[in-house]
């Protein structure tokens, strides 16, 4: 989870009924074990207008993606790589890069 307030929406503060996986399709699996997975209320994930939801709505699927790369990148700096080494794992991992 990129937020240690995983019981609210990451987008609009209501209480989370979902998990969005800010990397997916063929890559989810590695999300799931990276952890790249934010708390969304149903409407804010997949279930809102087209303007006001993750999935469906071209920009927010880039901004998400975007999200859990810097959020992937955060932590291996943390973790003592530089900010080069980090983004080529990402990379190598994803298979490229979303920035």
């Amino acid at each position: 989870m990129i937020t240690k307030y995983g019981d609210y929406c990451i987008f609009c503060g209501k209480p989370r009924e979902a998990v969005h996986h800010l990397i997916f399709g063929s890559t989810r699996r590695k999300a799931d074990e990276d952890k790249l997975v934010a708390p969304t209320c149903n409407n804010c994930h997949n279930m809102g207008a087209k303007d006001t939801k993750i999935h469906g709505n071209v920009m927010a699927e880039k901004m998400s993606k975007i999200i859990g790369q810097l959020a992937y990148e955060k932590k291996q700096v943390v973790e003592g790589r530089t900010e080069d080494e980090a983004r080529e794992d990402f990379r190598e991992r994803y298979g490229k890069s979303f920035l």
